[in-house]
């Protein structure tokens, strides 16, 4: 299968005028020696833990992690899981803490629902995400927190989900189920090197936070598992993922930013994400925007991306009550194989927190290019659907090439764009020739925020 020529790719730089989103997203996720330095490291067997994958270790986490907050002001400090399976119930994080896993080290997600206590809803959700009322804490949680990471040698955080999925599948939960990894209101995280498994319900949710890096791991589960999201950065801003493999029940990586009358209230957008070599497979999507976008998404960079074996690639979710926006998005370097859908916007993805919600706030739509694109039995190349009287506008699609099976390869409604080397031919409301002017309309990010954006880059070359 062939790459876009070097030379296609460089004409169409040129043409995109994107050197902006260049420049920030290599200065965001700039790599370097992210292993942090701490001066005091314990053993969670300190604590009395036994990683026989029977007993309970819920006390042993709390307690070493109480102990270890007296070196919060003095350097921080590491708690070291070492070989061995280690059952335990959700506990909270500190500040300037390590938690580091051995290659052999599995922290176990109990499977008593009593050891995941029930807590608030999202300010910003108004409720839990599937039923009215709380929701169940993460294995892993932490709130208010600063210089977080969370990394080892590849050990592994099961959460043993499929009792959580049986529950939900039978109508039997009492509150919205648990994520693996949940930090909310918190600056400086790193999750690295670390292989999830079974989440019970999404594996990573960064919730109104900034500066945070995911990078180097591994998330699976099986296909028919519920709402198993990979990665879901929610009301965040700064956030790097890169070198993922995903393969999950839902969408590999989903951006959020609230639901409806109180994603709108809460008012804390997503923006300054970077997606970069990603590889997985699901049934959905691999990359999804939405539905709960109603704070605003913005300033999404996504390339290097392989999806296979999947329902869809690239998905934009929405409807009217929404609000917010979605603006700003840039995929590059796509490759495609044995995908159902290369490309949705779905305009009617129903589904709100209650009745209170407006139904005249209508979702803002608009600058989205998605380019040079390749892709082998694909079957159909695009659905668009964007909301009567509320066109998404500005989608521009260029150098995409798609091996597709149906005789229809587009459907397309309600959108406005520009397409140029699509193949197959683009739909009708995509047709407008671009030039390099559309580029600059749709794309340049302004003196301000490339300022902007160079200065919350910083903080990642500090790692």
């Amino acid at each position: 299968m062939r790459r876009p020529s070097i030379l296609v790719g460089v004409l169409f730089l040129a043409l995109f005028c994107c050197s902006p989103w260049t420049v920030w997203s290599s200065t965001l996720c700039k790599r370097k020696n992210l292993e942090r330095v701490r001066p005091h490291s314990v053993s969670i067997t300190e604590f009395g833990a036994v990683g026989d994958g029977i007993t309970l270790n819920t006390k042993a986490f709390q307690n070493a992690i109480f102990y270890l907050n007296s070196f919060a002001d003095k350097g921080g400090a590491k708690l070291f899981v070492p070989a061995g399976r280690w059952l335990t119930g959700s506990f909270d994080l500190i500040s300037h803490l390590t938690l580091w896993l051995d290659k052999d080290a599995v922290i176990l997600g109990s499977t008593n629902s009593d050891d995941w206590p029930v807590v608030d809803p999202l300010p910003s959700y108004g409720r839990g995400r599937e039923l009215p009322g709380g929701r169940h804490k993460s294995l892993i949680y932490g709130h208010n927190l600063t210089d977080v990471v969370i990394t080892g040698n590849n050990g592994t955080i099961d959460g043993q989900g499929s009792i959580w999925w049986s529950r939900f599948q039978n109508n039997t939960l009492d509150y919205t189920r648990p994520h693996l990894v949940e930090l909310m209101n918190s600056i400086g995280v790193l999750i690295s090197n670390l292989t999830f498994l079974n989440s019970p319900f999404w594996n990573i949710h960064p919730v109104y936070c900034s500066q945070v890096r995911v990078q180097n791991v591994t998330i699976l589960a099986p296909h028919t598992s519920p709402n198993t999201d990979g990665i879901d950065p929610d009301s965040s801003d700064d956030v790097c993922i890169e070198d993922c493999y995903i393969s999950t029940g839902d969408d590999l990586i989903a951006i959020k930013s609230g639901w409806d009358e109180y994603g709108i209230a809460y008012g804390r957008p997503s923006t300054n994400i970077v997606i970069r070599r990603l590889v997985g497979k699901t049934q959905t999507s691999g990359i999804a925007i939405g539905s709960e976008m109603s704070g605003g998404v913005s300033e999404v960079h996504a390339e290097d991306i392989h999806f296979y074996d999947s329902y869809n690639a690239i998905r934009i979710k929405t409807s009217r009550g929404r609000g917010g926006y979605v603006r700003n998005i840039y995929i590059s370097n796509m490759t495609l194989v044995n995908i159902e859908y290369a490309i949705t916007f779905n305009g009617l993805y129903g589904e709100h927190p209650d009745d209170a919600y407006d139904p005249n706030a209508l979702p803002v739509i608009e600058k989205i290019t998605i380019k040079d694109v390749i892709g082998e039995n694909i079957k159909q190349a695009g659905i668009l659907e964007g909301i009567e009287g509320d066109n998404f506008v500005n989608i521009c699609l260029s150098n995409i090439s798609l091996n597709v099976r149906s005789s229809f390869p587009w459907n397309c409604s309600y959108v406005k764009g520009y397409s140029d080397m699509v193949h197959p031919e683009a739909c009708e409301p995509l047709m407008e020739r671009l030039f390099p002017e559309h580029c600059s309309d749709c794309y340049y990010l302004s003196n301000h925020q490339q300022s902007s954006n160079n200065q919350r880059g910083a903080w990642f070359l500090s790692w």
